[in-house]
């Protein structure tokens, strides 16, 4: 079994919206990305501007149409994560239950951030914290989030603390911000493969679409790289959404990319920044995922750390806490715009995705501690990542599998094309059943609306022991040999000789 870097830290030292979703395996939540099993008898219900509601369930007496729509997405997610949620592995209670290498969050730093957020400092009561607060977020933490951002995004010069709102994730972002900037039934535009659950973060309250811009694995033209987006691709996506009666208002990106890794150049941002103003479009950026690059050679770089954005009133950037500090649960996430009118819109939503007082606190707490952040968390945390990442692509590399993988984030894009002999998407679909029927869950290419049948998304941010024994199972299904396998006894268990830290 391969070793996880450890050190002793007690202390510091264009689918437009009718295809695009009812094809999709959504999720509900942060949590879920897609990673679950799409119905393929299953329609997403016809709401306008969303899909068919013929395909209704029958029981819809106490439902309104949103409701349905509400309630479709939530039953459309049923058999993966529910399936692992009623059979989840565990080392000593179920070791033959389901590993989880669907699931995109940080598993691998619950000792350092146990430890920071049970310090003497993180533990206080006043009474401003048990009362309403201004709904952007208390000023004290929006001071911080734009310190932290500033640093950490390398702005050309101080963010602003006025530009900041602060919510319960980055679920209730994405479905804020589509509310707040586009009517029903207008789109965003989105590269494909990308995190699928944005599908339902925007349509749910905004009935809003996803205009995808399908990008492929082969490079072509003047591309170098699989799966690249371009400016030409983007106002190909565009002329077809037009062409279909579509109104595009914005332009999703993800940087660093989910699935792919991919991360955007500085060059390549700006040039799908001045598209974005060309044609009077909003851009939601997403770094979710900007402090979980773990290779340094990656060269990641911020859309705040622009000299110049091309349209600062429409560009809408985002961050949370859920994957670079693995804190999915605590429920976290922030928006930077200089838009004013954007923020107070956003922020009226907090109404309803405001966070408590004592967790703005602890995150505060959290965020202005530099030290600890730069010298024990984002080092050792990188450290594992690395070696987590290492094993995994080894494991796929003696598999002969091929892979795309940048250094960031946690997962790496899995080509097993060659395990489905006719190509095609109901192939991609039993394949992964057979890996569930083997206990392991992945995500699949359909879930992020890829359009080649046979990517995979395998998340590697897990403990040693899990990710050893994931990927064993894994071996067995593409081995034709499934069955289910428990950890082995512990005489046997022995760190692979290869396998580097």
């Amino acid at each position: 079994m391969f070793t996880l870097p450890q050190k002793d830290f007690s202390a510091p030292t264009t689918c437009l919206g009718p295809t695009c979703l009812q094809d999709l395996g959504s999720s509900h939540g942060d949590d879920l990305e897609g990673e679950c099993s799409r119905k393929l008898d299953q329609k997403l219900p016809e709401l306008p501007g969303v899909g068919d509601s013929a395909m209704l369930s029958p029981d819809t007496s106490y439902l309104s149409s949103r409701g349905r729509m509400i309630k479709w997405f939530w039953d459309s997610a049923e058999e993966g994560y529910r399936t692992y949620h009623m059979d989840e592995y565990d080392e000593n209670k179920n070791p033959s239950g389901i590993i989880n290498l669907g699931v995109s969050e940080n598993k691998l730093c619950f000792d350092l951030l146990s430890w920071r957020l049970s310090q003497s400092d993180m533990q206080r009561v006043e009474p401003s914290l048990l009362q309403y607060a201004d709904w952007r977020g208390h000023l004290f933490l929006r001071e911080e989030v734009a310190k932290f951002l500033s640093f950490y995004c390398k702005s050309p010069a101080p963010l602003r603390p006025e530009n900041v709102v602060v919510l319960n994730g980055g679920a209730s972002l994405f479905s804020a911000l589509a509310t707040v900037l586009c009517e029903a039934g207008e789109a965003f535009l989105i590269p494909t493969p990308y995190y699928g659950a944005i599908t339902q973060h925007v349509c749910l309250y905004g009935n809003v679409r996803l205009a995808c811009v399908y990008l492929d694995s082969e490079v072509t033209g003047l591309d170098t790289r699989p799966f690249q987006l371009t400016v030409e691709k983007l106002e190909m996506a565009l002329r077809e959404a037009h062409s279909e009666g579509v109104k595009v208002k914005g332009l999703i990106l993800i940087n660093p990319q989910n699935p792919l890794g991919d991360i955007y150049s500085p060059e390549e941002l700006q040039e799908y920044l001045v598209f974005a103003k060309r044609h009077k479009l909003h851009v939601i950026v997403d770094e979710v995922y900007m402090l979980s690059v773990f290779e340094e050679s990656a060269g990641y770089r911020s859309v705040l750390s622009l000299e110049r954005l091309p349209d600062p009133q429409r560009t809408h950037v985002m961050w949370a806490t859920s994957k670079d500090f693995g804190m999915s649960g605590l429920r976290f996430g922030t928006l930077y715009t200089e838009n004013q009118d954007v923020a107070t819109a956003v922020a009226s939503l907090c109404r309803y995705h405001g966070l408590s007082g004592l967790v703005q606190y602890q995150m505060a707490q959290l965020l202005r501690d530099r030290d600890w952040i730069n010298q024990v968390y984002l080092p050792e945390n990188h450290a594992r990542l690395k070696a987590a990442h290492t094993y995994v692509s080894e494991e796929l590399r003696a598999l002969g599998i091929p892979f795309l993988s940048r250094g960031a984030g946690f997962f790496i894009w899995v080509d097993l094309r060659k395990y489905l002999p006719k190509g095609t998407f109901e192939e991609e679909m039993l394949l992964w059943r057979r890996f569930l029927d083997n206990k392991v869950l992945l995500s699949f290419g359909k879930a992020f609306e890829c359009k080649e049948p046979g990517w995979f998304r395998f998340v590697f941010s897990d403990q040693a022991h899990r990710l050893c024994l994931g990927m064993q199972r894994v071996r067995q299904v593409l081995a034709g040999k499934s069955q289910v396998t428990e950890d082995p006894p512990s005489s046997q268990s022995q760190e692979p000789s290869d396998q580097r830290r």
